[in-house]
């Protein structure tokens, strides 16, 4: 065999399971192999001056690459079983948290030291919330920012470059069984391992449902989740995110029952495009460095929705809602609150004369031609509901940025040990469909490297 260890995607599953090996068994031989580029390679052509807007780069440095999607996200770790995934199901509550509590002692050891630990133990907030029909997750919430995310990605990479073969711009194409372990191979290699860990991330739900279908890995439905990223004055917002910082937020609207809930919220931040599978969406950042702070704060307002027989491509759903905005459009939509209500198309005098700047240079539209009615009839509930909790959440010059799709991979079936039915064959990170985020994803890469450990 070529490697002790293969590993597929240089995410933060596949960082934190090679971390974990090369501490926990130094002699193994160890082959990370990404879609993207190292870390210092990875440029958004975007500027906002001769690039204004998503010019389709493959493979997409927001998407791929040494970090993964996380990398340039607002480095967000959500300490909690209540959202994030279901790893807890597997591994058990306890143990869950324990790794994640981990995952965060080696991001504040390399270099994300000093970064606030938020929690949303306040009760009057959590009050305040029922009082208005709300529920607030409980969670602790270790925000290192944009900025200090990729420090910490810089000094594990420095600390992992020398001990484990990384090969970048190596897209795995196909996994196959190879005696008593695994072959891979994508355009112009072909390697074998003892064992194989696939971290692809939620940007490889499609290439990962076609492994499980080659290698006959039974999978069962997900859902998508489908919305808008709210952009309002961040002094509307200040006294939940100052106390929490993240507020995730759930709400059953009253009309259909469904679930809305707030998702990745950004003090101060920025709306950024986020390319997947060549659709463009709509994603939000924020920094830890006050310079590189905005007046706004935004965050996302998504409906949860899971299908039943016959139909199995959830996926494929939201990615024709995404489409029709990217047709539209041509890549994301805003629009003011206050013309959706009244059932007018922003236009570019619209935007510009509302009492807010747009941190993103997204083209004025109506979100009611692309949005199904029942999804966009529970984002506006839900943001009359938090104008209860934030009086200015429904101003008429509140944006909406659309769409922001969260694709969830296809449930892959693995054990407690994160492992297939092919023995040594292990799938984590947000490709198996079991986790949803940035502690998640590590805390089963650190998982699954004790087990092979061991």
């Amino acid at each position: 065999m070529d490697y002790d260890v293969l590993i597929i995607g240089a995410g933060p599953g596949g960082i934190f399971s090679a971390y974990e090996l090369i501490r926990l068994k130094p002699e193994l031989k160890i082959g990370v192999f990404e879609a993207g580029n190292p870390l210092d390679k990875r440029k958004c052509p975007i500027d906002g001056v001769k690039v204004k807007s998503c010019i389709g780069c493959k493979p997409c440095s927001i998407m791929n690459g040494f970090g993964g999607a996380g990398a340039f996200s607002d480095g967000k770790y959500n300490i909690t079983n209540q959202f994030g995934g279901t790893l807890y199901e597997y591994i058990g509550k306890n143990r869950a948290i324990e790794l994640m509590k981990y995952v965060d002692e080696i991001n504040l050891s390399h270099g994300g030291e000093g970064t606030k630990l938020y929690s949303t133990a306040n009760t009057e907030i959590k009050k305040l919330c029922l009082q208005n029909d709300l529920h607030l997750l409980d969670a602790s919430v270790r925000h290192l920012g944009t900025d200090i995310n990729y420090v910490v990605l810089e000094k594990i990479y420095d600390e992992l470059k020398d001990k484990v073969d990384f090969h970048f711009l190596s897209p795995v194409e196909h996994v196959r069984k190879c005696g008593d372990g695994y072959e891979i191979s994508g355009k112009d290699f072909c390697v074998s391992g003892d064992k194989c860990i696939i971290s692809a991330g939620r940007s490889g739900s499609k290439w990962m449902g076609r492994v499980c279908e080659e290698m006959q890995i039974p999978t069962k439905s997900n859902r998508v989740d489908i919305g808008v990223r709210v952009e309002l004055p961040a002094a509307v917002f200040s006294h939940l995110t100052d106390e929490l910082y993240e507020s995730k937020i759930v709400y059953r609207t009253a009309k259909y029952g469904d679930l809305v809930r707030t998702f990745c919220m950004n003090p101060k931040g920025a709306v950024v495009n986020e390319n997947t599978n060549g659709i463009v969406t709509v994603n939000g950042h924020s920094y830890e460095d006050p310079e590189k702070q905005t007046e706004n704060t935004n965050f996302a307002l998504l409906v949860a929705k899971h299908f039943s027989q016959p139909f199995k491509d959830s996926n494929g759903y939201g990615e024709s809602i995404a489409r029709l905005s990217n047709m539209l459009g041509g890549g994301v939509i805003v629009q003011r609150f206050g013309d959706l209500i009244t059932g007018h198309r922003s236009t570019p005098s619209r935007i510009s004369e509302a009492f807010i700047t747009p941190t993103l240079n997204a083209t004025p539209g109506d979100l009611s031609l692309v949005m199904p009615k029942r999804i966009l009839d529970g984002i506006i509930e839900m943001i009359y509901k938090l104008d209860k909790i934030a009086p200015g959440t429904a101003n008429d010059d509140t944006l909406l940025y659309g769409v922001e799709v969260k694709f969830y991979n296809m449930e892959v079936e693995i054990n407690e040990n994160l492992e297939t039915l092919h023995p040594g064959l292990f799938i984590i990170g947000d490709c198996s469909g079991i986790t949803h985020s940035l502690s998640h994803a590590s805390a089963s890469g650190v998982h699954v490297a004790r087990v092979i450990a061991s």
